[in-house]
This record gives structure tokens, C-alpha cells and sequence, in this order.
């Protein structure tokens, strides 16, 4: 498996710390309101990478956060009218719904930042008492400085960052501070829930929740993959990496992987310029496996620009996987056909594929090619019924890897001797009775 590793920026052979075993880490939603197309696309792409790890054998623990407390919930819970946990359980549960609605497996884990709260005290506890940290007037920073390897990830300088804040430090919030490069761990405030800590009733700095969570669950908070995309980079993953690197003397993980954002007709996807697309509309409009497919086209380390040409495109790649599926599925239930062997290499083709850093327009591509194979293998006059089922199995096993549906019509006996006895009348020439029969079978979609 090689992935590019945004820590080293190359192509890299990954190596998990455990063999066998592979943890991930995704930073999730601040859940004040509905997902939008752009936060699916690292949900559906890192879904993919689980798969793939899975197929290849392996155990993977996959985590995704709720960031559960913040300004914008605060905000939005006055708006609506309700408390903040209602808010929040409102869009968690909303959430999870495009979960499924995507057939996306369910993290192992989902911690929540209000449930955290006991390790992220201890946590900053913890690097105050190291030196790395530094308490104002009930607020508690970050000594960014003291990070030596400050910029690993984004290759931003501490310097360079300094100069760019010379002209802020009249700010209030900049005033507290030794450095205006420093951030915040901690917060006082009287507004919206409010936690006890040594310094003062407050809530945590976002870029503390994600560290502490990892910390939390994983062993020395160390894991093999932290994921997230690309405008996480800076500043939040680069002050959990420096965190880290003050608790533990490590980055978090190995490899980070960061995937690109969406725009929309060329323009990037805002609520300033009003193009932003809510995933629950669009996973209505479009349906599971066209969102999927149309995420999964481009690679996942390029923009997707969503188009009118490039949706109906979508349309007709999916729709010919569909049709497909359906009419051979069709013929295997009414031929009695039963077995779940499928072609391990052509499934391991496709795979290879995305085994080279998430090549999912290439795997996309080979599942088209095992349609073409299928097509042809039913066109035959004289059918090889074992072969028919073995290239269907293989074409819906490449589906499961990449998390795509493949619900099919489901014949019950009664619709089988009603398609046999319409092929009887045809045999008979009682075209009348055919006719009938064929109205009924096409209404049920089995023609």
C-alpha cells in the first residue's frame, strides 16, 4: 500500500506501527448545522482506505470526532431556540443519517468533545506543568515557540508568522499573549456550557480536542494515519502536531493524508458567494451511488469541480453498473443459480489501484471493464450459467470494496413461474396471453 504522506510530501510504502493492525484518525464536524457536499468527500474517501486496508486483511480502527462545543453552536442553539446538547444531538444524529445514506461503514469510534472534557483538563494540566504552556487571566496558551519542529506539516515558519501578526498585536486577545503565534488551550468565558478547570469556568481551544482524543483512545497517542481535509492542514494540524510533540515528542502519526476541497462550476464552494450544497439534498437528488461515484472520480488529492456535464456523466457510468447488475441478477434468481465464488484477481486488480495512494478514477475504470466482461458472458446465445454468477459475484465484490449499494430486484416464486409461464406462452405462440404476462412482469421491473 503507498499513500502520499503530507508530513514528507512523496509517495511513501506505508508501514502501520502494528502489523495487521492500521489505526486512523479523521477529524469530524463541528455539528451546528447540516454537512455540506464538502464535508462528505473526506468521509467517503477515507471510507474507501478502510475498505482497502480490510480487503488487504487488515484490522482497522477508524475514528472520527464530534466537536460538540463551540462559538457557532452557541450561536446557532439561541437561533433555533434550544439547548446546545440539542443542537448537537440534533446534527450528530443528521450526520450519522448520511452515514448511512452513503453505506459508508460507522467509525469505531465517535468520542465527543463534551465527553472528553476530564482527559483535555489533564491534558493542558499537563503542558502548563512542562512549560509549554502558560495561564492569562483564566485563558491558557500554547508556547509555539518551544516547538522547534513548528512547520513540519505546512512548512510555515514561525518567524514568517510572527512578522505577518506585528501589525495585530494591538488585538485584546494578542495582548495576553508572549507570542501572537501562540493559541489558545483553554478559554474563560460566561457564555453558553461552561466547564470547571484549574484556571477558570471555560470550554477547550479546538485544536487541544482532536489531540486529547487521540490521546484518549490510542495507545502513547500515537496512531498510523491521521486524515482530514486539506484546509485543516493550517493551523489545526500543525498546533496538534505541536502539541504532541511538547506531550509525547511525537507528530501524532506517521502519515498524514489531506484531500482537497470541492468546487462548484469552477468557483470554490462558500456560503459568501451562496453555492454551498447540502449532502442530504444532494444524496436525495442523486441518489447513493452517483454522490459516491461522482466523489470518488476525481483523485482525492485534486479539486473536484462538480458540473452539470460532469453529474450526467456520473449518471450514465453508474447507470450502466446498475443495469447491469439488475438484468444478470434477474437471470441468476430465475435460473436457481446459488454461489458466492468471485474472481480474486480481478478484484485484486482493482485494488492495486487504489493500493497506489487512493486511485479511485482507475478503480472506478475497472469496474466498468468487468461490466463490459459481463455484458459479453450474458450476450451469449448459449449461456455458461457458472460463469454468469462468478463474473456477477466478482462485480459485486469490487462494489462492497469501493462502499457502493447494489440493491437488486428480489424475485419471489411467484414471480419466477410467472416469468416461466410467459416464456411457455411464447414458445406456445399464445401471444395474447404473453403480452399480459409481459405487462405484469415489466410494471414488477423484472423486464
Amino acid at each position: 500500500m503507498k499513500v502520499f504522506n503530507t508530513l514528507t510530501n512523496k509517495k511513501e510504502e506505508f508501514k502501520p506501527i502494528e502489523e495487521g493492525k492500521v489505526s486512523i484518525y479523521v477529524c469530524g464536524p463541528t455539528v451546528y448545522n447540516h454537512a455540506h457536499i464538502g464535508n462528505t468527500r473526506p468521509m467517503i474517501v477515507f471510507d474507501v482506505l478502510r475498505r482497502t486496508f480490510e480487503y488487504l486483511g487488515n484490522e482497522v480502527t477508524f475514528v472520527s470526532n464530534f466537536t460538540d462545543v463551540d462559538d457557532k453552536i452557541i450561536k446557532a442553539a439561541k437561533e433555533e431556540g434550544i439547548s446546545e446538547r440539542e443542537l448537537t444531538d440534533k446534527y450528530i444524529k443528521a450526520y450519522n443519517d448520511i452515514r448511512k445514506n452513503l453505506n459508508l461503514e460507522m467509525p469505531t469510534y465517535t468520542p465527543r468533545v463534551t465527553e472528553t472534557m476530564g482527559p483535555i483538563i489533564d491534558f493542558i494540566d499537563t503542558l502548563v506543568k512542562k512549560g509549554y504552556a502558560y495561564e492569562v487571566d483564566g485563558d491558557v496558551y500554547f508556547r509555539v515557540p518551544m516547538i522547534k519542529e513548528y512547520g513540519m506539516l505546512s512548512g510555515i515558519k514561525v518567524e514568517d508568522l510572527i512578522n505577518n501578526a506585528s501589525e495585530r498585536l494591538e488585538d485584546a486577545d494578542n495582548a495576553k499573549k508572549e507570542s501572537p503565534t501562540d493559541f489558545a488551550l483553554w478559554k474563560k468565558t460566561d457564555e453558553g456550557i461552561q466547564f470547571d478547570s484549574p484556571w477558570s469556568k471555560g470550554r477547550p481551544g479546538w485544536h487541544t480536542e482532536c489531540v486529547v482524543m487521540i490521546n484518549d483512545i490510542f495507545e502513547n497517542g500515537k496512531i498510523d494515519i491521521h486524515g482530514g481535509g486539506q484546509d485543516l492542514k493550517f493551523p489545526h494540524h500543525e498546533n496538534e502536531i505541536a502539541q504532541s510533540m511538547a506531550y509525547h515528542n511525537h507528530p501524532i502519526a506517521d502519515t498524514w493524508m489531506h484531500n482537497q476541497m470541492i468546487n462548484i462550476n469552477g468557483e470554490k464552494m462558500s456560503k459568501s458567494l451562496g453555492n454551498v450544497v447540502w449532502a442530504k439534498d444532494a444524496i436525495d437528488k442523486l441518489g447513493c451511488n452517483v454522490f459516491k461515484w461522482l466523489m470518488l472520480s476525481t483523485h482525492y488529492r485534486n479539486p473536484l469541480n462538480m458540473t452539470d456535464e460532469v453529474i450526467e456523466n456520473v449518471k450514465k457510468e453508474v447507470a450502466k453498473v446498475e443495469n447491469t447488475l439488475k438484468q444478470t441478477s434477474l437471470y441468476i434468481q430465475l435460473n436457481h443459480l446459488n454461489g458466492n465464488d468471485y474472481k480474486k484477481e480481478v478484484v485484486d486488480l482493482m485494488v492495486d489501484a487504489l493500493s497506489d495512494d487512493l486511485n479511485t478514477s482507475l478503480a472506478l475504470s475497472r469496474i466498468l471493464d468487468q461490466v463490459k466482461v459481463m455484458n459479453q458472458v450474458m450476450r451469449v446465445r448459449d449461456k455458461d450459467n457458472e460463469l454468469i454468477l462468478l463474473e456477477c459475484n466478482t462485480l459485486i465484490k469490487m462494489l462492497d470494496v469501493m462502499g457502493f449499494t447494489h440493491d437488486t430486484v428480489k424475485l419471489s416464486e411467484e414471480d419466477i413461474d410467472m416469468y416461466n409461464q410467459w416464456n411457455a406462452y411464447k414458445k406456445a405462440k399464445n401471444f395474447d396471453e404473453a403480452d399480459k404476462l409481459r405487462a405484469t412482469l415489466q410494471e414488477k421491473g423484472i423486464l
